[in-house]
């Protein structure tokens, strides 16, 4: 296999030191600083010789005593690569100096112990939980490198891969436009859609297409941070509005719009961010009916539509009666993973022409071999074979989650099993009512604080078992409950 890049070597020029030990010294500033990353292989005592200008033997010498020290290692017929297992922890503080070219204090022995160990787990142990992504390891890997080798010989044959349009490419906008026709109940148009690298782009996009003149912007008392995050930075005032086990509180929305002009109103109806409660279509109608009468946009973060457990998903409300002032937020990082960076917002035409303007600003396009890869998976019905899988595995993963709970917490905990969504919303105010923690130990959850007297306290946390298959959903809960213990 060919090495796509020369690793290329610059020896500092210091006086009274002889080129073996600058050499020495490069090497080893470079292994600590990650340049040299473990397991690399090192070029060849001929070729590094030549590229240094100096006898092969001085380069051979090098590399033996930085084997002898065990920062490098020989491999027969195959050569010599970096140490997958480095000394730092064995050098004396004269050594250090010498390596670093300064002097240094050195940490004691027994904290670079631990500071080892901790990396080591974060690495290599169990997951930790988190607030409901999808699991990686669930990609039909041969599938997906087969359609990107498709899309490759598509786009270089027809000569696609120069700019294109900001919306997204043809083949990915007609599939989701499909995709939502067919399976979401939305009659939309291709100039309707527009492709964005996840639904967090989306969000961002809808914060420049509102203007805060107009008004404020409404979110749910309990919502997704970096959504608010976006619409504070292009200047809105946040107002929050109550939230109960339907969803969004309508009738309190009435009396916020009593007292305040509002630009918009955010919400993530299907499955709620964090509560994973699912908006009644009571209140679907009417924040429609209210969003005309006050002439108010409504964002739908519709982040994971697909993975509804419980009969069928409620349709969205930008597929509802009166929908036109909806600027519908979906996602593909829920399907696949977050890596792949793909979303889409489907709205009326005039806001998806301004969203394609800001888009230009942003990045000029998406990614086209991405989109033309996607696009070939869905048209030819292997998205909707994989959700199917994936559905049940992630159902399979909430009951034994559930069951987890209740095994380990019994009655010390509260929770509602949740009808869709990658995330239960656990009530621990029993386990935190008399108790202090350290935060930093919930740091991996998404939590929430309620004010009891003088001092705050835990009130609810949101665990994710997505990415987690059923042992790591056991070690997981049986962690937190040594914290909350």
């Amino acid at each position: 296999m060919q090495r796509p890049w020369q690793m290329k070597y610059w020896l500092e020029e210091s006086q009274g030191q002889s080129f073996h030990r600058r050499l020495t010294n490069q090497l080893v500033r470079d292994i600590q600083a990650g340049r040299l990353q473990p397991d690399t292989m090192m070029p060849g005592s001929r070729a590094l010789a030549a590229e240094l200008g100096v006898n092969r033997k001085t380069v051979q010498l090098v590399y033996e005593e930085l084997e002898s020290q065990g920062w490098l290692v020989t491999k027969p017929r195959r050569g010599t690569f970096v140490a997958c297992v480095l000394p730092e922890q064995d050098l004396s503080a004269e050594n250090l100096a010498l390596v670093n070219g300064v002097t240094q204090p050195r940490l004691p022995s027994a904290l670079m112990r631990s500071m080892s160990e901790v990396a080591m787990t974060a690495e290599y142990g169990v997951p930790v939980a988190n607030d409901g992504i999808p699991d990686d390891r669930l990609i039909p890997y041969e599938v997906l490198s087969r359609a990107y080798r498709r899309a490759i010989i598509h786009a270089s044959r027809l000569a696609k891969l120069g700019y294109g349009d900001p919306r997204g490419t043809t083949e990915l906008r007609s599939a989701v436009r499909n995709m939502l026709t067919m399976d979401r109940y939305m009659k939309v148009s291709m100039a309707q859609v527009c492709i964005v690298r996840g639904s967090q782009m989306g969000i961002y996009l809808s914060s420049r297409l509102l203007n805060p003149e107009n008004g404020v912007m409404v979110f749910e008392e309990r919502c997704y941070p970096p959504a608010m995050a976006a619409f504070e930075s292009n200047g809105f005032q946040i107002v929050r509005c109550k939230l109960d086990k339907h969803g969004l509180d309508t009738t309190a929305l009435k009396r916020i719009l009593e007292h305040h002009q509002v630009a918009g109103v955010f919400t993530t109806p299907h499955h709620q961010y964090p509560t994973t409660v699912t908006m009644s279509m009571e209140r679907r109608l009417m924040l429609l009916k209210l969003s005309k009468i006050h002439h108010f946009a409504v964002i739908e973060d519709d982040y994971d539509h697909e993975f509804h457990f419980e009969s069928g998903p409620i349709p969205p409300l930008a597929s509802l009666p009166g929908s036109e002032n909806v600027i519908h937020i979906g996602s593909m990082s829920k399907v696949f993973a977050p890596g792949l960076r793909l979303g889409y917002l489907v709205a009326d035409e005039r806001w998806i022409d301004r969203a394609a303007q800001e888009v230009m600003l942003i990045d000029r396009q998406g990614n086209t071999l991405t989109e033309l890869a996607v696009s070939d998976l869905m048209e030819a019905g292997e998205v909707k074979k994989h959700i199917r899988k994936v559905r049940k595995c992630y159902e399979s993963r909430r009951n034994f989650a559930a069951r987890m709970f209740q095994q380990v917490f019994g009655d010390q905990v509260r929770f509602d099993l949740p009808a869709g969504g990658m995330a239960l919303w656990i009530d621990i105010s029993k386990l935190t009512a008399d108790q202090s923690f350290n935060i930093s130990e919930l740091k991996q959850y998404q939590f929430e604080r309620c004010d009891a007297g003088e001092k705050s306290e835990l009130s609810h946390i949101r665990f994710g078992f997505g990415a987690l298959n059923e042992d790591e959903i056991r070690e997981s809960v049986n962690q937190l409950a040594s914290v909350l213990r």
